[in-house]
């Protein structure tokens, strides 16, 4: 077997079989196949695509390069659950908890973030004395006990898919679908999950920009996850705006603490539902989603929910003083508004430019290198087709000093006011 036929092979449409994609992960990730080659072979599969098979094939094939977390020492169907990034996108630290309170394992492996906020780690490390460094026994016995851990990533998960995915990211093929679906499915697979519910985002807060091109990533994430023996269903999600209203570390954390509560935002709230109603069926604790959503939302009305989210932070090590009093939580020195300057209705918040001004208050990374400051961001006060006088504040930015002229400016320039405007439909469609 050749590299160079298998980057014709592709270059000519042709389907490659497992064996074949076994040998070039395979090699890619011991060196003999060099990166010149692999970057041919890469930009092939971006313009001609590869079936459902293949892509299954080479996500199986990125699984098998490292380790795989062994949770069946867990009881009962564990569900994880992706989001493919968003502004103020909070859903983990919320399903988490809530979706445990069901009585469904949730033993989560999170990263950190690189952009305009921190990972889910960063955010839970916002709350002082929490820790995300488990050994695998206690990881283990946590979820058996608690029914809910979230750790840090840890081990040689996927290094071909790291090494693949830095490769991408320099020959311009990183918008590949097919290499996007199996770099996503094989971190899934290899973190141990029996089922998987997938939150694929579109709009300009997105990485995928149009449904068209959302729906085709989630219906191969399903299909390959069905082919491979996972259960996993998707939901298509809107990120044309900012999910939820804060934007930050702490801010973000505050907003899922009020949200178990029963007392978030609308939006942020009913894609929790959606999709934790997805992974209670995925589990088998449920046999609809309207039974589902009943379940979740009798959770959060009992006070439940957050009582599993108490004591998943107190099994961890945080403090639960901060749980139960979110102004605990770290606060930036200043609070400056930011206002709407004439009045209308808000047809359009950039997303991504919205993340970006939290990024430039100290809330993201834009190196793995850089420290992130869990007290800053931002927290809109109105969302898309929400009606607003001139003069009305339409942001606050906390900040770590007070000179956020430039910040301010980039922000207003994100926000259109129109005479009229309609809201967003939030969930766009479900896949299984």
């Amino acid at each position: 077997m050749r590299m160079t036929d298998l980057i014709a092979k592709k270059q000519d449409g042709q389907a490659l079989t497992e064996a074949e994609i076994q040998y070039l992960i395979e090699g890619y990730t011991e060196g003999t196949i060099p990166d010149y080659q692999m970057s041919a072979f890469a930009m092939a599969v971006y313009f001609k695509g590869m079936t459902q098979e293949e892509a299954a094939y080479l996500t199986m094939a990125m699984v098998k390069s490292g380790d795989q977390l062994d949770l069946s020492a867990i009881e009962g169907v564990k569900v994880d659950k992706h989001s493919t990034g968003g502004v103020g996108d909070t859903t983990t630290l919320i399903l988490a908890p809530l979706v445990a309170s069901c009585g469904v394992p949730v033993a989560k492996m999170s990263g950190r973030g690189l952009g305009h906020t921190g990972g889910t780690i960063d955010k839970l490390e916002s709350i002082e004395g929490f820790s995300v460094e488990l050994s695998p026994e206690e990881f283990i016995n946590d979820v058996n006990k608690n029914k809910i851990a979230v750790v840090g990533q840890s081990g040689n998960l996927t290094p071909a898919d790291k090494k693949l995915y830095a490769l991408r990211d320099v020959t311009g093929t990183v918008g590949s679908i097919p290499l996007i679906a199996s770099s996503i499915m094989s971190k899934k697979i290899a973190a141990g999950a029996d089922a998987i519910v997938l939150d694929v985002k579109v709009g300009q807060g997105a990485f995928m920009k149009t449904v068209e091109q959302a729906r085709e990533l989630a219906q191969l994430m399903v299909g390959i996850g069905h082919q491979v023996g996972r259960k996993t269903l998707a939901v298509l999600s809107d990120m044309s705006q900012p999910l939820g209203y804060a934007v930050g570390n702490a801010l973000e954390v505050k907003e899922a603490i009020d949200t178990i509560k029963g007392q978030g935002p609308e939006d942020l709230t009913q894609l929790c539902l959606v999709l934790g109603s997805q992974m209670l069926l995925a589990a088998g604790r449920v046999t609809d989603l309207e039974q589902g959503q009943a379940l979740l939302q009798e959770k959060i009305q009992t006070g439940q929910a957050f009582e599993c989210f108490k004591e998943f932070i107190a099994h961890q090590g945080g403090d639960v003083k901060v749980i139960e009093q979110p102004e605990l939580l770290p606060q930036a020195p200043y609070q400056i508004e930011m206002k709407a300057q004439r009045s209308g209705y808000i047809s359009n918040w950039v997303a991504d430019r919205v993340g970006q001004a939290a990024m430039m208050l100290g809330a993201g990374r834009a190196t793995k290198e850089d420290i992130i400051d869990p007290a800053v961001g931002l927290v809109l006060q109105a969302k898309v087709g929400d009606y607003i006088e001139q003069g009305q504040t339409l942001a606050i930015l906390h900040a770590s000093q007070p000179q956020v002229d430039e910040i301010l400016a980039y922000l207003q320039d994100s926000v259109t006011i129109a005479d009229q405007a309609s809201k967003p439909n939030l969930i766009i469609d479900l896949i299984s």
